[in-house]
């Protein structure tokens, strides 16, 4: 028996998107709720690429706040994303990391 074919168009307005999710759970963008889950899911991304980064480099988060001039507990906010990080600070870290910022 043959299997029936898929209406994608039907399925893809039916489907929610990502954005339809993050509306329902934390209100359309551009609203408080929205801003403050953007701010913190930004900070968690860039405490993972920097956690990521400091691993393949073999540092501990000791290591790279000796580096940088900064207590070891602030590396650790970080990589958690329960700090608010500065550019001047992520400069410094992601230069102690070997990596670079670009702005486009």
């Amino acid at each position: 028996m043959a299997r029936p074919k898929l209406d994608l168009e039907k399925l893809k307005s039916e489907l929610p998107t990502a954005n339809d999710y993050l509306d329902d759970k934390y209100g359309k963008q551009g609203t408080p709720e929205r801003d403050e889950f953007s701010k913190k899911a930004l900070s968690f991304y860039y405490g993972e690429l920097i956690k990521e980064k400091r691993k393949e480099k073999h540092l501990t988060q000791q290591q790279l706040a000796d580096q940088i001039g900064k207590e070891r507990a602030y590396i650790a906010k970080i990589e958690q994303g329960k700090t608010d990080l500065q550019i001047s600070n992520f400069v410094q870290i992601i230069n102690a990391l070997g990596l670079t910022l670009q702005v486009k």
